[in-house]
């Protein structure tokens, strides 16, 4: 038997290469051997209130990439969480069980309570106990996440064993799977790829503005004069190359080193690999953005079969908790 996986992501809109390379890839391998179901988590989104005024077409454009790159509603559920309700319903029942203590200690919570002062909601500080409710409604079993999250997971996995032990075993304990997820950089080559700090490129960027992009990334701080020889092992380019040009490391590595290739070139050969690899999605991408309707298609039949599934859990877990 197929273990089920789930997975949710927040509703940023276009996805660039950094949450492709990181997530949106594994997501597709995930569904040859898994269940699988992935979540546009648009409530979680709301604990930021910056972020709530696009989050209906955000969804859309995301939801687009994640098909384009290979998502497929045929062998996963694919929805978006707030179109399932009865995950706010098992949120207020966890919410119940849950110290208050196991949430204020943790990490991002103090880091999002830094961010905005201004707006320290309870939304912020249940986010732990909504996401566990995102996980354990489908009886999920496996979550794959980075090594940065775990910590996150073991606290739904706290959870899962209070609520077992409080009113009889229910819901099994979700283990992580770790994906080798590259930390890609964004083209200042000192933070992480993101769309905030606009060093990114976008999966859906056309080849001009990609290879645009691209020119403009910051190479080895290092190399002034294009004689000068380089050092790529300090050069986010050639990080980038690794990921985009495998075949070719070593001879851009030598030549860098060499100065037998300048830093425009290694640029100009690096949005050559980005926009090769990303031809077939770009171009699915186009045909799907055509009929709009596919997308809210998708979505409702996912919010469907994720309600079924939801139904279920909820029925079972008001029986146990004496409400019916």
């Amino acid at each position: 038997m197929k273990g089920r996986v789930f997975s949710g992501a927040r509703p940023t809109g276009r996805q660039h290469i950094g949450n492709y390379l990181g997530a949106i890839k594994n997501y597709v391998a995930l569904q040859d051997d898994y269940d699988c179901i992935y979540c546009i988590v648009d409530v979680h989104a709301l604990t930021t209130l910056e972020e709530t005024g696009n989050i209906k077409e955000n969804t859309n454009e995301m939801m687009l990439d994640w098909l384009a790159a290979g998502l497929d509603p045929e062998r996963s559920i694919l929805f978006v969480q707030s179109h399932v309700p009865q995950v706010m319903e098992l949120h207020t029942f966890l919410s119940m069980i849950t110290p208050l203590g196991w949430l204020t200690r943790v990490t991002t919570f103090k880091e999002k309570a830094r961010m905005q002062p201004h707006n320290i909601n309870y939304g912020l500080v249940g986010y732990p106990v909504l996401m566990t409710a995102d996980i354990i409604l489908y009886k999920a079993d496996i979550v794959p996440v980075g090594e940065d999250q775990l910590p996150h997971l073991e606290l739904a996995r706290e959870i899962v064993r209070r609520f077992n032990n409080l009113f009889g075993d229910t819901f099994p304990e979700p283990q992580a799977k770790l994906t080798d997820s590259p930390l890609v950089l964004g083209l200042d080559g000192v933070n992480k790829m993101s769309k905030s700090l606009d060093n990114h490129i976008e999966l859906a960027a056309s080849h001009e503005e990609t290879s645009r992009r691209v020119m403009t990334a910051f190479t080895d701080p290092s190399r002034i004069y294009r004689s000068d020889p380089g050092h790529p092992e300090v050069c986010n380019i050639y990080s980038l190359h690794k990921l985009f040009n495998p075949d070719r490391i070593e001879e851009l590595g030598e030549e860098c080193r060499n100065a037998g290739i300048g830093c425009v070139d290694c640029k100009r050969l690096l949005a050559e690999g980005i926009n090769a690899e990303l031809a077939p999605l770009r171009e699915r991408r186009t045909i799907l953005a055509e009929t709009p309707k596919y997308v809210a298609d998708v979505l409702a039949e996912g919010a469907h079969r994720a309600s079924t599934i939801a139904s279920e859990t909820i029925g079972e877990v008001k029986g146990k908790m004496g409400l019916i």
